[in-house]
This record gives structure tokens, C-alpha cells and sequence, in this order.
């Protein structure tokens, strides 16, 4: 199957995205939108996170990454049906579409939570070091299955860092620090945050405890490799259950 025909397949179409939509994208790097998720769909996501956590234990997320002072995951594609609603969602492919604007991939899917008193990041980007005249490469978004409340570890971005040509780590001095322009995302439960993953971003601390649960769906064009192989990775029960759209967006 066509990319094209993938994408149609799954419902994508370029007026998906309103045109303040598609500014947002360009303009700030970065987009929120509210109730992707319902009810029945977030209670059925929590309670798979929770499971694979506690059975997975301390060698959850070691496919991708680990972190101290945090609830990792990885590998959703084969963990639950429930996710397959994430990384094939028409609005998040045409976000993903108009930012990188040819054929991309799911590069992995995860998922973070960070605990009380953890979770501090370095601002940065998803890429290192591009070009001003090379394309974007890679987009990033955060399923929030909790509330960003301000608090409990939310992410911060630095608005319009996408479109420049260095890195947090070449002009900052601590990326941990807080930078003049960033703002901390907040959002209810069940929205969505969409980013061109080049922008400036990190995790903060969870100053409350208070749960702070997100998927992350991440997307690289198709000339690049994924995070995860999803050809090496994918299960049989897997490829049985996915259309051949989704199995295009997947590279398997």
C-alpha cells in the first residue's frame, strides 16, 4: 500500500487541521488539543499503564530507555490493542503530515510518568543540529491519560525554537535552568499535545506527587531510522490485528 492511500485509509485529510491550527504548527512549534481522549478510552489506557508497570517491573521501558525517579514504558504497539487508537489517530497524522510534509513512520511508542520529586529535564530537542534549509525530521506527541495541573511534572517548551539552527545545549549555559521565554504546559486529561519534536522541551519536576501519566507517540520521516524497530519488534498477534494502512504507518 501506497503512503497515500495509508493515509487516506485512516481517514487523513488536510482539513482536518483548521488554519490557526496549521499557524500554531508552524508558528510556535507546538499544538494542544483538548478531549482526543473520552472517558471509557483514558480509564481503559491508565489501567494498562499501571499493569505493564507492575509487571513489568524494574526492566519496564528497557527496550528504549530507563530513567530513575520515573514510570517507563515501551513497545505499546505490542502490548495492548487499546493503543493502536494513538499512533494511527487521523488528526495526530495530519499533524505529523503537515510539519514533515513527505512520508514519515512510528518511530516508538512510550510512555512516562515521573515521580514525586523527579522528572527534571534539560531543555531540548528530539534531533540534534539542523540545517536552516533542511526539512524537519521528527514530531513528537504527549497523550495525557493525567492532567498537566502545573505541578506534577508537566512539560515546558520554548516557543518558535524549532525553526532555529542550534541546539539548547550550544547556547545555554544550564538547559536544566528556567529559561525567560518557556511556558509549562497545562491541559485536562484526555487532551493532546502535538510537537515538532526540534522545538526546545523538557520534562519538570513533579512537585506534588499527584500522577502525571503520558503516552508518547513519536513520528520520524521515513528515510530515518526509528527509536524502536518496529519490523524487528512486531509480534504475529500484532500484525494479525493491524490493516495494511496501519502496517504502512508502522514500516513493517
Amino acid at each position: 500500500m501506497s503512503f497515500d492511500d495509508a493515509l487516506a485509509a485512516l481517514g487523513v485529510a488536510s482539513d482536518l487541521l483548521d488554519p490557526d491550527e496549521k499557524a500554531r504548527l508552524d508558528r510556535q512549534g507546538f499544538l494542544v488539543l483538548r478531549d482526543v481522549i473520552d472517558e471509557p478510552w483514558r480509564a481503559s489506557l491508565q489501567a494498562k499503564f499501571d499493569e505493564l508497570v507492575a509487571r513489568e517491573g524494574a526492566a519496564a521501558g528497557h527496550e528504549v530507555h530507563t530513567e530513575a525517579g520515573t514510570k517507563r514504558l515501551a513497545d505499546l504497539v505490542n502490548k495492548a490493542e487499546s493503543f493502536d487508537g494513538i499512533w494511527t489517530h487521523p488528526k495526530l497524522l495530519a499533524c505529523v503530515h503537515h510539519i514533515l510534509g513527505r512520508p514519515f513512520k512510528l518511530s516508538s511508542l512510550n510512555a512516562r510518568e515521573p515521580l514525586q520529586g523527579s522528572g527534571q529535564q534539560p531543555l531540548h530537542a528530539d534531533w540534534d543540529t539542523r540545517k536552516a534549509d533542511e526539512p524537519f525530521h521528527v514530531v513528537n506527541s504527549m497523550w495525557l491519560l493525567d492532567a498537566f495541573a502545573g505541578d506534577n511534572g508537566c512539560t515546558r517548551v520554548v516557543p518558535a525554537t524549532h525553526s532555529g539552527a542550534k541546539t539548547a545545549q550550544d547556547v545555554l549555559a544550564d538547559p536544566k535552568a528556567p529559561h525567560p521565554e518557556e511556558i509549562v504546559l497545562t491541559a485536562p486529561a484526555g487532551s493532546v499535545v502535538v510537537l515538532n519534536a526540534h522545538l526546545w522541551h523538557g520534562g519538570t519536576a513533579n512537585r506534588t506527587g499527584a500522577r502525571r501519566r503520558v503516552v508518547h507517540c513519536y513520528f520520524t520521516a521515513k528515510e530515518h531510522p526509528q527509536q524502536l524497530d518496529q519490523p524487528e519488534y512486531i509480534r504475529k498477534k500484532t500484525w494479525d490485528r493491524l490493516t495494511p494502512a496501519a502496517r504502512t504507518i508502522l514500516d513493517v
